[in-house]
């Protein structure tokens, strides 16, 4: 039978949680921006809506490569 990860989750230490956590927004902060918004289940629009641009400016800004904003951004 699989078990629930917060049922995992809470039977790990505190430092564990920490240290899992830390790790998790690593990798997390590593994901493009498209990546990101798929992740989030955004569209190019509503991503666009909450940034106040038009949605070809959203498409124009995952094309490039040097964009990785931080998951936080996006409330995880």
């Amino acid at each position: 039978m699989a078990k629930k990860f917060r049922d995992l989750r809470a039977r790990m230490s505190r430092e564990s949680q920490a240290r899992a956590h830390e790790k998790a927004q690593e990798m997390l902060d590593g994901l493009p921006l498209a990546e990101l918004r798929q992740a989030r289940h955004f569209s190019q629009e509503q991503l666009a809506a909450e940034l106040d641009v038009r949605q070809p400016a959203v498409a124009k800004i995952e094309k490039r490569t040097d964009m990785y904003p931080t998951f936080r951004a996006f409330g995880f």
